[in-house]
């Protein structure tokens, strides 16, 4: 290695690696800032215009785009043709590149920030110089992570050549970091022109942790998260105690923050295997949480909880004579979490959902529309999320019978529930409630069924919730039989006379929303 060619946004580590390469004699050319901070601390720097015999012009977009540059990067050592043409025009062979990029995310995710700020962040000669170091790997070592600085100085200072196989590695790195870059650029720009599904769709995510395992102990797995990814996510918990989490506790905690934006109120949600188990509204967190720990005390058991205040000790004490996997909130009180941390396994997370300032949440508008992805083989399945919500003005009363003021409340409660049920879903409620969950059944009177069964006598004077219409009236004769007091449903089905008609003859009253919430 004698030649070195050092260009970083990031400066970390760059200082220890420049002294090392000086130690063994390796040349480096730098550019600007790097070369500013490396001649500071004494280290002796090439300037890119004395290699390429052209001034940095247009305010440092054009410096290493120059045939000296890339000539040097790219002439394969073994090829005789490629070693007479560099060595005929004056070329000499770059061999160590170390690079990394303007900062783009960074800077579209800064409040406020300008559109012509966002352009001059998006660089054009580091992805070149790293692309063309990266593809002649067996001759040029690349580095775009300052994790692997170390690697390099450990062969200098061993006296041996990095090893093909690393060197693949970090190529392998670079086009993964280019990648990732250009499909960030690219989504920003896709959101400044309004297009909303591109002819070709490319997207980013980081990763996060690996996982033990995934949903069973035999399937490996990872966790990924989107570069903007809000405080309001999973992705953006901070987890202050407890063991790792794992797929299931991820996309279980995924879902109970879904169900938890949905209120305003202090509210308390439950999962079991993304579905909803207990949810409870209150004056207070406490309040909340009893009433979602009394939907339903067996269900609980190893669930997810989450809580859109912070939690007080005294609900503290309330959940910790419960196994539970998981609690995320905005705020573990010191006395809580002191009682809540006595669980060594316990993991609680702190998550911006309930806060009032919108800029914990993320700049993921940034990037275009909320949307969520399923993979499906050999394709994906990319929609909006589903963020419709409705009020008692959007309410098509369509029996005889009004709903009282009461149960219009309850009905918007449990429309808010359903909502993020798997489909074929039935959500009974009462008292501020969930008492009865009948999710994922392939018809709907099923699911019905097992949400009565589990409410009991509860259902008696309650009000039932369902995710798409009823294709016949045996939900509603199902729901009378329990003693139902209410029905909202999206209404749309030819046979909704039928559920109209056997409605008014049991003296319930049905609601239409208009819209459906499938949930697959």
């Amino acid at each position: 290695m004698k030649r070195a060619l050092i260009s970083v946004s990031d400066k970390t580590g760059v200082v220890d690696l420049a002294r090392a390469l000086v130690r063994h004699n390796v040349e480096i050319v730098s550019t600007g800032g790097t070369a500013k901070l490396l001649q500071q601390e004494g280290i002796p720097v090439t300037g890119i215009s004395d290699v390429t015999g052209f001034p940095e012009i247009m305010d440092g977009r054009v410096k290493t785009l120059h045939p000296n540059i890339h000539g040097g990067l790219l002439a394969v050592r073994d090829n005789e043709e490629h070693m007479n043409a560099i060595n005929e025009l004056g070329i000499r062979p770059i061999d160590l590149v170390v690079v990394n990029l303007y900062p783009f995310k960074e800077t579209i995710l800064k409040p406020g920030v300008t559109h012509e700020e966002a352009i001059e962040n998006i660089d054009i000669g580091g992805p070149s110089m790293l692309r063309a170091a990266a593809k002649n790997y067996r001759d040029v070592v690349v580095l775009v992570d300052a994790g692997d600085y170390g690697t390099v100085i450990e062969s200098l200072d061993a006296g041996q050549p990095v090893s093909e196989e690393t060197r693949l590695a970090f190529a392998a790195k670079v086009f993964r970091h280019t990648a990732a870059y250009d499909a960030l650029v690219a989504q920003y720009m896709t959101r400044q022109t309004g297009e909303e599904f591109p002819v070709t769709m490319t997207l980013t995510y980081e990763k996060a942790q690996d996982l033990r395992y995934g949903e069973n102990p035999h399937q490996k797995a990872a966790f990924y998260r989107e570069p903007a990814a809000g405080a309001d996510s999973i992705s953006g918990a901070k987890q202050l105690h407890g063991k790792e989490l794992s797929y299931n506790n991820i996309n279980d905690a995924n879902a109970a923050i879904s169900i938890l934006k949905e209120f305003k109120e202090p509210a308390v949600v439950a999962v079991k295997h993304t579905n909803p188990c207990g949810v409870g509204i209150a004056d207070t967190i406490f309040g909340a949480w009893q009433k979602a720990y009394e939907a339903d005390p067996v269900s609980i058991f190893g669930g997810i909880i989450a809580l859109n205040r912070p939690v007080d000790a005294q609900t503290a004490q309330g959940m910790s004579e419960l196994f539970l996997e998981i609690i995320l909130a905005p705020k573990f009180e010191a006395e809580a979490f002191e009682i809540l941390s006595k669980k060594k396994n316990l993991r609680l997370l702190e998550i911006a959902v309930g806060e009032s300032d919108d800029e914990t949440k993320g700049a993921a508008s940034v990037l275009g529309t909320p949307r969520t992805t399923l993979k499906v083989e050999g394709g994906l399945l990319i929609q909006d999320l589903d963020l419709k919500t409705i009020s008692a003005g959007d309410l098509e009363v369509v029996t005889d019978r009004r709903p009282t003021e009461d149960e219009l409340k309850q009905l918007l409660f449990a429309w808010k529930v359903v909502k993020h049920v798997k489909s074929n879903a039935i959500v009974l409620a009462t008292g501020n409630r969930t008492i009865g969950i009948g999710a994922g059944q392939m018809n709907r009177v099923g699911a019905a069924k097992i949400a009565i069964e589990q409410a009991g006598d509860l259902a008696k004077g309650a009000v039932l919730a369902s995710d798409a219409f009823f294709p016949m009236g045996d939900t509603v004769e199902a729901a009378a039989q329990a003693g139902i007091a209410a029905i909202i449903q999206p209404g749309g089905s030819i046979k909704d006379e039928e559920s109209i008609q056997a409605a008014n003859r049991q003296g319930i009253a049905m609601v239409f929303t208009g819209v459906r919430h499938f949930k697959h």
